[in-house]
């Protein structure tokens, strides 16, 4: 119950889904959690149910537009001032697009982008200096198995994903010296709002497709998310965490 205890850590992305469900296990693991949305009633509705089942203020919720440096600044001001510092950092906002590369729009193509990509690196850039005064830290950027293979769509989305992993990895070395840990978590199907934009016809087959024969709770990604923000990942950096029921050897 205490793997987190003594930790500060900010989550995008989490009014709902899978933030939401990163959220409530860090507060179980006793972390102090700030999260961070652009959906805002959500996010402080997401904040007030976990601080009532914590029986303390474990949670605040903030708005955080991740494709906006400012609101990143704010963001780390607030883990700053409500619980003294940070120590994990979660990248977990993002948006999907199912169409193909000739498909996609110029301006679906930047928004995809601005919110999965440079939201991730604004995301390291503002946390970073952060963690630094703390002594170090971990950031958990979170990825996808499209971040890894390919599929027929899905074209902006792959590229956000397959960049996001790469930038985990030079993250991870050139902060290495300074005790922050850098690795991605690389999902499967997640029955989330996430999915929404997948056709209904197309999502079972989808599924289907994975040894295991089933999409993912939130939570057992979440599980994956609080073993890399914990001590227990101390020597873990750099590194690929794939959640996929399979989906990836096959």
């Amino acid at each position: 119950m205490d793997r987190l205890k003594g930790k500060v850590a900010l989550i995008s992305g989490g009014a709902r889904g899978q933030g939401a469900a990163e959220a409530r296990l860090f507060a179980g693991e006793a972390a102090r959690i700030v999260i961070g949305d652009v959906l805002d009633d959500l996010c402080k509705r997401t904040a007030d149910e976990i601080n009532s089942k914590s029986g303390s203020k474990a949670v605040a919720a903030i708005h955080l537009d991740v494709t906006r440096a400012a609101d990143w600044r704010t963001a780390v001001d607030t883990c700053i001032t409500e619980f003294g510092g940070l120590d994990v950092l979660v990248n977990n906002a993002g948006i999907a697009n199912v169409k193909g590369i000739e498909e996609t729009s110029e301006e679906e193509w930047d928004s995809v982008v601005n919110i999965n990509q440079k939201g991730v690196w604004l995301g390291m850039k503002a946390a970073i200096p952060a963690m630094r005064r703390r002594g170090g830290g971990s950031i958990i950027n979170i990825s996808s198995i499209y971040g890894i293979i390919g599929s027929a769509g899905s074209a902006a989305y792959h590229g956000t994903k397959g960049a996001v992993r790469l930038l985990t990895k030079s993250g991870a070395v050139q902060y290495a010296p300074d005790k922050i840990r850098i690795n991605s978590v690389h999902p499967g199907v997640i029955l989330t709002p996430m999915v929404d934009v997948v056709p209904r016809s197309e999502l079972q087959p989808l599924i289907d497709m994975a040894p295991m024969k089933r999409g993912a709770q939130p939570e057992e990604v979440g599980w994956c998310v609080v073993f890399l923000a914990s001590d227990e990942a101390s020597f873990v950096t750099g590194a690929e965490l794939v959640v996929d029921g399979g989906y990836t050897a096959v």
